[in-house]
């Protein structure tokens, strides 16, 4: 049992690696759409189209990516996606060289195909490597050091593509400089794969093709694991969504005042909170159930967000970017608590949950229509309608139905 234990241990310890990485490269969207937008002239619609395609990929990729490893497991499943992702680095050059725009968004769809297997494999990995009482717990450690990537990128990211320019409103941005921060991520994510090649984890994940379908459950079935993927839906949508507006927002007058390249950096501060919130949440979810405290934080965030639509100023800047402190257990704790009580059907509703990832396409593309509208600003009405479900779904969505909790219960018998 202590050999399972230290097996399972050092396994969490390389799984947090990956949710670092992926938690950087998605951060590193929010500074692409301020670079694009001035490099392309574009309008917030078209602008968006960036979170469109990279998100997007969740929806197209995700079913491929779970019958894949179904059959290479969870440990080739993840080699797989990192070398996907690196190929999808390095066809920022071209993008950059060329100037062609539909081009960094071809590259953004593979980049996020990568990550997209590496969600399908990673997230229910941890869930199942140890108790399942501790699950939601255990996802939002994991998840924690993903939030740690979202908060350096802004930093390396808009020193980087930005290329250490003041005012790229007034003097103009380089094609060259994304290339540079991409060609590094490339190259770990490389050495990543090779180092995933070469470990020694758990193998888990395969499906066995000999028995029958009828029999590995139905999980769209479980009315918990369907609300919970709206859940999901809403979820990415609200937090893409805000944090695609951020350097936009902070650089309007009646709010921050400032250049692209200076409320780059406050993204930090908004995906900082969800990884402060993220180490904290571990904590009490030890203590107090997952879906009270998530139904807290989205009351919470609901609250900050009308504040933020109402008000102006420092008041409307700093509201908003501590909603990030309220997302930080909000993805991991919807996951593991749409997963329970599936049985056999676990898998596929990893799949099913990964799919409703294409929220983060979807809604930011709303809002960017909502404020070519209506203007930014008030746009920031369909995050918050998405807290008010996910509240919803802390209170009482969540929760196995009768037929669920019987059928878990025959099949640990059986």
């Amino acid at each position: 049992m202590s050999e399972q234990h230290n097996q399972y241990r050092f396994a969490l310890t390389a799984l947090t690696s990956l949710f670092f990485m992926w938690g950087f490269i998605t951060c590193l969207n929010d500074i692409l759409i301020p670079y694009l937008r001035l490099l392309f002239d574009l309008s917030y619609t078209q602008s968006m189209l960036i979170q469109f395609c990279f998100f997007g990929a969740y929806f197209i990729v995700s079913v491929p990516a779970g019958w894949l490893i179904g059959r290479i497991g969870y440990q080739a499943g993840i080699v797989t996606g990192l070398m996907i992702a690196g190929a999808g680095c390095l066809l920022f050059y071209p993008a950059a060289q060329n100037e062609i725009y539909g081009l960094f968004l071809l590259a953004l769809f593979v980049l996020a195909s990568g990550i997209t297997i590496l969600q399908v494999a990673a997230n229910p990995y941890v869930t199942v490597l140890g108790d399942a009482k501790t699950a939601s717990s255990r996802l939002t450690w994991t998840q924690a050091f993903n939030s740690f990537g979202t908060t350096v990128a802004p930093f390396f990211g808009a020193w980087l593509i930005f290329g250490g320019v003041a005012d790229p409103e007034a003097s103009g941005v380089s094609k060259d400089t994304v290339s540079l921060p991409y060609f590094i991520l490339a190259a770990t994510l490389v050495v990543m794969a090779l180092v995933f090649m070469k470990l020694k984890l758990p193998s888990m994940g395969k499906v066995d093709t000999t028995v029958p379908l009828a029999t590995r459950g139905n999980a769209l079935q479980h009315r918990h694991l369907v609300l919970g993927a709206l859940g999901i839906f809403v979820y990415v949508g609200a937090e893409v969504g805000i944090g695609s507006f951020l350097a936009i927002y902070l650089s309007m007058p009646e709010i921050g005042g400032m250049t692209a390249s200076q409320a780059s950096h406050y993204i930090s501060w908004y995906f900082g909170g969800a990884m402060v919130g993220r180490f904290i949440g571990a904590a009490v979810m030890q203590k107090i159930t997952g879906n009270r405290v998530l139904m807290f934080n989205a009351i919470a965030a609901v609250l900050l967000l009308a504040l933020t639509i109402l008000s102006s100023g420092k008041l409307a800047m700093w509201s908003l970017l501590l909603i990030g402190l309220c997302n930080s257990i909000m993805f991991p704790t919807i996951f593991s608590l749409a997963l329970q009580n599936l049985g056999r059907s676990t898998g596929q509703g990893s799949g099913i949950l990964c799919l409703a990832i294409v929220g983060g396409a979807v809604l930011p593309l709303l809002q960017g229509m909502l404020a070519d509208r209506i203007g930014v600003q008030a746009a920031f009405i369909l995050p918050l309608l998405c807290y008010i479900y996910i509240a919803f779904y802390g209170m009482y969505g969540y929760r196995p139905t009768a037929a669920s909790n019987a059928a878990a219960a025959q099949e640990a018998s059986s």
